[in-house]
């Protein structure tokens, strides 16, 4: 696409910069990248923005928390702890919420941006997911994808432990009690972890560690190499009129994509300053420092592990004696909780581009995505996944739901169970039949054109609504529909057309994946030529051109 002359700003600095370091014409074609302009293609840049955010509020209370827990007596600010024993983490960070100029707003907004970044890789990963930008020639940009989601999870379960406070210390038993329930290595882990018996002396400080040098150093590489291989193959685009797998339809990085992306931080920025302005968060002085003999009611972790949380909680009291009492148990009520569900989710985002390649056979490059209702199979086991992780975290706080709504804990835990296996099955059907009927609105939309509500009267006496030719561009991004591939030879067809599968179909794996090419792709719900019988006689009445029409009533 052509993007007309280099603008005098730009070719300033590139001229300034290549008389010195050679880079001008490197300068001059990037800062001129076409970018295409889809607000859902930001979504993605509230969790750049959010981290930017999490390293300058977090550089700061570097400079004031003390990651110890060695025993001090509290003698700051805050009345109701004054002469409490606590640890120096803890009484670190009431400091910082009331002694440090600031410091409180820069604990709340970190928070917050914490918050935010892991809420927006997860948009932003399901907006991947839902249109299939993670196909050719990107499946390795979707699994460090993939890791950042990871790694953040990881990150976030290390700040959140820090404060030391009852809250966070709930957390940390629960970890440890995760730690332990690894078969052979989990003793020596827990002892490794927290330098002893729980809770130990060095918890605080590795996880410090971890939190402020190891994580955020393995995030920003991954984030850098993410954003360069996106800069690299080009940005996906919207299926629309002009838009191909060849050019990129949009506005140039400089100025149009810099200047709206500025706006978009500075926005980001607002909205967490303003939530670390009004909106309470972890207000851990009310939470009193930790002692393992202790334990908040109705305590509940970020909403990010909030489904690890649910499914300890629906998970039965299932344990393994091994080897009798010599062999020790494997706790799979814990066990499993912790690391399946996880498990599940996070393997099948990192296979899912390779399976599907396998079942449907494609091998082409894909610059321009999907609409999720042309993918009715795929968009099905994206709601089927939200669906088992929402149930999970909904779960994760059947205690809060059992005392709100006054009742039985036993009856929802009972009904979790039910559900964490119905509901996805019925989100599945239930998605897949919407995409269908999506994909029938849009045939409709080419076949007989909008309906204008306006009712006309034949000369024959019958009445018909007055249809329109859709808007040109809501065509072409309807006209882009392409069937889902299916594997050569899966739909009977064979090359020579003996009727004979080729041998690689013959074999029980080969016949499987013909099988689930066929369920998987195809064209679901076809669209016709526009030039149906239905269009043509509502195309040749057109308003005012006969006497006996009529006003709809």
């Amino acid at each position: 696409m052509s993007v007309g002359p280099v603008p005098k700003p730009i070719a300033g600095v590139s001229n300034f910069i290549d008389e010195r370091i050679g880079a001008g014409n490197f300068l001059k074609r990037n800062l001129r990248k076409i970018f295409p302009d889809h607000w859902s293609f930001l979504l993605g840049e509230v969790a750049l923005y959010s981290f930017v955010i999490l390293l300058l509020t977090g550089t700061f209370l570097t400079f004031f928390f003390r990651p110890s827990m060695g025993d001090v007596v509290y003698n700051g600010s805050y009345q109701p702890l004054q002469g409490i024993t606590m640890s120096e983490a803890y009484a670190s960070s009431l400091h910082i919420s009331f002694d440090v100029r600031g410091g409180l707003l820069m604990r709340q907004m970190h928070h917050w941006a914490a918050l935010l970044f892991i809420a927006g890789l997860m948009v932003h990963a399901l907006r991947v997911f839902f249109t299939g930008a993670y196909r050719k020639p990107r499946e390795l940009n979707w699994l460090i994808g993939v890791v950042l989601f990871t790694l953040a999870l990881f990150e976030g379960l290390t700040g959140y432990s820090l404060p030391d406070d009852l809250l966070s210390g709930a957390g940390l038993r629960i970890t440890q009690g995760v730690i332990l329930s690894l078969p052979v290595v989990g003793t020596w882990l827990s002892f490794f972890l927290f330098g002893g018996e729980y809770p130990g002396a060095d918890v605080i400080s590795r996880f410090y560690s971890i939190h402020i040098l190891l994580i955020p150093g393995l995030l920003l590489a991954l984030i850098t190499a993410h954003l360069i291989l996106m800069w690299v193959q080009k940005h996906t685009q919207m299926p629309g009129k002009g838009r191909t797998n060849e050019n990129v339809v949009g506005g140039p990085f400089y100025p149009s994509f810099m200047a709206k992306s500025g706006a978009y931080f500075m926005f980001t920025f607002g909205v967490i300053a303003l939530l670390g302005t009004a909106a309470q968060i972890n207000p851990i002085w009310l939470f009193g420092p930790y002692t393992p003999s202790d334990i908040s009611a109705g305590s509940q972790p970020d909403f990010y592990m909030g489904f690890l949380e649910g499914s300890l909680r629906l998970m039965p009291a299932w344990e393994i004696n091994l080897f009798g009492t010599a062999g020790g148990t494997l706790p799979l009520n814990v066990l499993i909780p912790a690391l399946v569900p996880l498990g599940i989710i996070l393997t099948g985002m990192a296979l899912y581009p390779f399976v599907e390649r396998w079942v449907t056979g494609d091998n082409r490059e894909h610059h321009v995505v999907d609409r999720p209702r042309n993918n009715p199979h795929r968009t099905s086991i994206g709601m089927t996944a939200i669906t088992f992780y929402g149930l999970l975290w909904l779960m994760g706080a059947n205690d809060e739901i059992a005392a709100f709504f006054q009742v039985s804990l036993n009856v929802t835990t009972y009904v979790g169970r039910v559900l964490i296996i119905v509901g996805p099955i019925l989100a599945y059907v239930i998605t897949y039949r919407i995409c269908l009927g999506l994909q029938r609105i849009d045939a409709a939309t080419i076949d007989h054109g909008v309906e204008t509500g306006v009712i006309k009267r034949l000369p024959d006496g019958e009445y018909i609504e007055v249809h329109a030719p859709p808007d040109p561009g809501i065509e072409a991004r309807v006209r882009d529909k392409k069937p889902v591939p299916i594997i050569a030879g899966a739909d009977g067809d064979t090359p020579d057309g003996d009727g004979i599968p080729s041998e690689k179909m013959r074999h029980p794996l080969g016949r499987l994946r013909a099988k689930m090419s066929r369920a998987y792709g195809g064209e679901k719900i076809a669209l016709t030529d526009g030039h149906g019988e239905d269009q043509e006689k509502h195309a040749a009445v057109g308003p005012g051109e006969d006497d006996t029409s009529s006003p709809a009533r």
